[in-house]
């Protein structure tokens, strides 16, 4: 009994290291866990894509809120480099948004709403560096996605 109680910690274990690996959450920071759930959506890793998403909202979500306000009181979006200052709205925006494509990729609709929804209401005023050399809302693309799966639905 005690050796199938120990080859069963044994590989529990291994379990955990393979999964540990599969995930690298490197510094932890929100700019990491952002770029690793893109790297991990664009190779059509959802599994793994939602960790890091998940990671993000975990850790940054409260900031994200915090900045959410203070980005509101400056009744002016912020551009160039002051965009920046306000990490944690931005990443988990645009974290939020990625989930929104998986769920859809998975057809999850309620789920994709649900996450688009959080972006639009509660981080509106989130922004995403896309590589071509300009910010994008996630919020304003994930109202976008709100209404055309809502109107799918009423087809359907």
């Amino acid at each position: 009994m005690k050796k199938w109680m120990s080859l069963i910690g044994c590989m529990s274990l291994m379990v955990v290291a393979a999964t540990a690996m599969a995930q690298d959450f490197g510094d932890f920071s929100s700019q990491t866990l952002t770029g690793k759930a893109w790297e991990a959506y664009v190779k059509g890793d959802f599994d793994l894509t939602l960790k890091y998403t998940a990671k993000c909202k975990e850790m940054f979500m409260a900031d994200a809120k915090k900045q959410q306000e203070e980005v509101k009181a400056l009744e002016v979006k912020p551009t160039g480099e002051a965009v920046h200052e306000f990490w944690a709205l931005n990443d988990v925006g645009t974290c939020l948004f990625i989930e929104g494509q998986v769920f859809e990729k998975q057809e999850k609709i309620k789920e994709a709403i649900a996450a688009y929804k959080i972006v639009a209401e509660e981080l509106s005023l989130s922004q995403c560096w896309d590589e071509k050399g300009w910010f994008w809302s996630p919020a304003e693309a994930a109202a976008g996605r709100v209404k055309q799966l809502e109107f799918d639905a009423l087809l359907d």
